[in-house]
């Protein structure tokens, strides 16, 4: 399980890598995703992504899965390059997203190109698909849509 995983990872790492230097970041290219090596990332990754066939397309039901919720939680609060970073709650339950750097808006594109390698697709096309679920500032849009 946890050398599949890991099997897994390097992949993505690889391939993220692959898109960050075709973008001109080759420090990113090698820091990408390092905190999913630590224990708190790697161990809810890896049960998660071992019980499910990852072969099928995701299931929003996954989100709910505690484990996994709680690596996802560690490595996007980690990860200045996942949106979700960039996303403020009020002591009034307020979201109050801020903008994205465009430092890190070009290192999350780097990640969605690097999915697509793996997954084949495009990226547009998974942000144009998914961007009514992400949570951006307009400025981050509009960095974003500078970079379709």
């Amino acid at each position: 399980m946890y050398l599949k995983y890991l099997l897994y990872l390097c992949n993505h790492k690889w391939n993220v890598g692959i898109e960050c230097l075709y973008m001109g970041m080759p420090f990113h290219a090698i820091t990408h995703d390092l905190s999913k090596f630590l224990p708190s990332e790697f161990i809810p990754y890896a049960k998660f992504f071992n019980s499910k066939d990852r072969t099928k397309t995701y299931n929003k039901s996954d989100e709910y899965d505690r484990n996994f919720q709680k690596g996802w939680c560690h490595h996007q609060k980690r990860n200045k390059h996942h949106w979700n970073y960039w996303v403020s709650v009020t002591r009034k339950k307020e979201i109050a997203p801020i903008p994205m750097p465009m430092k890190y808006v070009k290192q999350m594109i780097a990640d969605w190109r690097g999915m697509s390698r793996k997954f084949g697709g495009n990226w547009k096309d998974y942000y144009m698909k998914n961007k009514n679920d992400f949570i951006l500032h307009e400025d981050t849009i509009y960095s974003i849509d500078t970079q379709i």
